[in-house]
């Protein structure tokens, strides 16, 4: 037998190193494994064996805990995405839960979340289950991640439920980029837009109206001349009370957001307004049927995964609908009626709900929904953009082309005047 020094992983997450008697590298290993430990290093002794440098770093890890992380605040959408992928990944692959969160944590470079995942280590390696170190966590991880976790925790399949939990993040956050691409599109246009305009209006007209006061006197201009330079004067005289009309506004409209009755008004709007309706809409039902068909497909009560569903709607109108969802479900009645009621969603939304229900297939065929409505919201986009951009085009025209239309016919004027007096 030969002498092997290696480096491990206790119960707890920690490294520590130290020296076994084996016939082989895998001996030594499976000893090891079964001493409760997860070499992450075994080498003979006396050829080379474990660096004095690798030692070094084990003793600094159990001196403490690293610096520079912080927890307690939010990360983005995507940071969380490739966390659970990752993670998902590691836990397929046979790699135990701490040391999947140990490895995470080190090579993570967000703070916020290098710390958070440090601190589900400690939890976890304290005695907690995963499922309440996330709820530690609520700014990071929400109702949705967190039960379904402890229904994957409950049925003994959390690695199943990570890669469904990973695979429903990447479809969320993919469709999230689409609308808001979508939206970028047209405000980028329109800011634009009113750049030009300002630009126009406060620069350039002013220019023009001393050139036309300068050569043609008390000569009266065009109509549409005149009716420029009044815009531009008033613009340029009342700038600061359009800003102050512009921040009153604004602030009103979120006030009348915050309450009950304007979330509500607002939110209808959204659904049901020209050009933007339908994306909204299609998003929304996309986002409805993965979350419910994700949740209770891993397990979690369908009572609660309408509760959790209902809270990450994300429009009070759907949240309402899905709450008489619930109520018919606790009443042992069909999905299927409330659904109609709600007049939201579409016919053939609620005929694969009603065949769902019927063959005791309702988790896959929410799923199913969800993957044509991804499919709607694509091209709803497209139709969208392909709408908004002539519109945007012709419209930025007309402005800029009266303003130059305007200013060029006095113009005019002056040239003819000019020849006729050469």
């Amino acid at each position: 037998m030969a002498n092997f020094e290696y480096i491990a992983l206790d119960a707890k997450g920690q490294e520590t190193t130290g020296s076994i008697k084996a016939n082989d590298e895998g001996d030594a290993i499976t000893q090891l494994r079964k001493s409760g430990l997860y070499p992450t290093q075994v080498v003979p002794a006396g050829k080379g064996g474990v660096s004095s440098k690798a030692k070094s770093r084990v003793k600094k890890g159990q001196k403490g805990k690293s610096k520079g992380t912080a927890i307690g605040g939010k990360v983005k959408g995507k940071v969380l995405m490739i966390f659970t992928r990752q993670l998902a990944t590691l836990v397929d692959a046979g790699l135990p839960l701490l040391r999947g969160l140990s490895v995470l944590g080190k090579q993570e470079k967000n703070r916020v979340m290098a710390g958070t995942i440090n601190h589900l280590a400690d939890s976890v390696a304290g005695g907690s289950t995963f499922s309440e170190s996330l709820g530690q966590h609520p700014k990071v991880f929400d109702k949705l991640y967190v039960n379904m976790v402890k229904a994957g925790e409950l049925g003994g399949v959390l690695e199943l439920v990570l890669i469904r939990l990973a695979e429903y993040k990447e479809k969320a956050e993919k469709l999230k980029n689409r609308i808001v691409a979508a939206m970028v599109y047209p405000i980028i246009v329109i800011v634009i837009a009113v750049g030009i305009l300002v630009f126009l209006m406060a620069v350039i007209v002013p220019r023009f109206e001393r050139i036309f006061a300068e050569m043609l006197g008390d000569k009266p201009l065009p109509a549409i001349t005149q009716v420029v330079i009044n815009m531009s004067r008033w613009i340029q005289d009342k700038w600061i009370i359009i800003l102050v009309i512009g921040a009153v506004l604004y602030a009103g409209w979120k006030v009348f957001a915050m309450t009950k009755g304007g979330r509500q008004i607002i939110d209808r709007m959204k659904l049901y307004v020209p050009v933007f309706g339908p994306v909204q809409l299609k998003s929304a039902i996309s986002r409805f049927t993965r979350t419910l068909g994700t949740l209770v497909t891993s397990g979690v009560p369908i009572l609660q995964a309408l509760n959790i569903t209902r809270d990450t709607a994300g429009n009070v109108i759907v949240s309402d609908a899905i709450e008489k969802v619930h109520e018919a479900v606790k009443e042992g009645e069909s999905v299927v009626a409330p659904l109609e009621a709600s007049r939201i969603f579409p016919p053939m939304v609620i005929s694969m709900v009603d065949v769902g229900e019927e063959t005791g297939q309702l988790p896959d065929m929410l799923l199913k929904i969800a993957d044509v409505y991804d499919d709607e919201v694509d091209n709803a986009v497209d139709a969208m953009t392909s709408l908004i951009e002539p519109i945007m085009i012709v419209l930025l025209a007309a402005i800029v082309g009266t303003i130059v239309i305007a200013l060029f016919m006095p113009m005019i004027s002056i040239i003819t005047e000019m020849n006729n007096q050469g």
